[in-house]
């Protein structure tokens, strides 16, 4: 896949079959989008274009939130566009000045005038242009006006709920990474490099390893203790990690950690990719470190168990 970070590094191609879009998670609805783009693609000997937006529309339309969290860092959404093996992805920088351009003009200057699109494939109730006001009905109109063909992919439906990235965002946060990941179509996951910890669980029997966000946007699933992999260097090791503040120990800041079975490497300053499974139990404050420390080998029985 090739990437440009300036819709103007962009080259004309054969027959672009485009679709628009923040694909937040970059979920199994956005993978049928972009199943459909290859299909149509192969048909009529053309290549696949996926525009989308840097930094977050809604970063730069509500900058004073605090709440704003993405299933996915920037570099991992790139890497999952890339894994459904689409031929070119466009970053366009989204700016205010950016944010006020109607669908209409959005579709011409852009999609029409530079990318030459052939067809725009889009997803059940999509919209773009400012307010999102450019739903179907309108960019049908415009793919009338401008010459271009439009398709909309229904919504996918699991267990009778379509899915969305606001649902996943949901199930996140209430600690369902069972029912994210089955949405998502991969595991959840957080990165982040290897730093210095209070070093208690090593005394217990339990070492961890204490790990630094690399994207302050990362949506950060609930507190609690979770079945794990480790992607350490390649390897995929098992595991259990916990994201909360450690009321046993201390009630510091939010941490992120995990033991890693059959692992006793010095890490410190490494990269390394947890991949969280399912959710164990809730955090919880325990009298001392020995009650601790036998809660601990009850998780790793279910861990294990859960990891099978």
């Amino acid at each position: 896949m090739k990437i440009y970070h300036s819709i103007d590094l962009f080259q004309p191609v054969p027959n672009p079959v485009v679709s628009v879009g923040t694909f937040d998670g970059v979920h199994l609805g956005h993978q049928q989008i972009f199943a459909a783009m290859k299909e149509e693609a192969l048909r009529i000997g053309g290549e696949t274009v996926v525009v989308t937006f840097y930094p977050h529309p809604r970063l730069v339309i509500h900058p004073d939130s605090k709440n704003l969290k993405f299933i996915n860092t920037q570099e991992k959404k790139y890497e999952i566009i890339s894994r459904s093996q689409i031929d070119h992805l466009i970053i366009i920088c989204f700016t205010r000045e950016f944010s006020n351009l109607s669908s209409a003009d959005f579709v011409k200057r852009y999609l029409v005038d530079r990318i030459k699109m052939h067809k725009l494939i889009v997803g059940y109730d999509h919209h773009l242009g400012k307010d999102r006001l450019g739903g179907y009905n309108e960019l049908k109109g415009l793919g009338k006006i401008f010459g271009f063909e439009l398709e909309e992919v229904p919504a996918l439906m699991i267990e009778e709920t379509a899915i969305s990235s606001t649902k996943i965002r949901k199930s996140l946060m209430e600690g369902n990474v069972r029912l994210a990941n089955h949405l998502l179509g991969y595991d959840y996951s957080i990165s982040g490099k290897v730093v210095y910890g209070n070093r208690i669980g090593r005394t217990i029997g339990f070492p961890t390893a204490n790990i630094e966000l690399e994207d302050e946007y990362k949506l950060i699933s609930a507190v609690g203790v979770y079945a794990c992999k480790v992607d350490y260097q390649g390897k995929i090791f098992k595991g259990m990690g916990n994201i909360g503040y450690r009321p046993t120990i201390d009630r510091g800041d939010l941490t992120i950690e995990v033991n890693i079975f059959e692992f006793d490497e010095e890490i410190y300053g490494e990269r390394i990719i947890i991949y969280f499974l399912e959710r164990i139990r809730d955090e919880k404050k325990f009298e001392n470190l020995s009650a601790l420390r036998e809660q601990l080998f009850i998780d790793r029985v279910k861990a294990l168990e859960m990891l099978k």
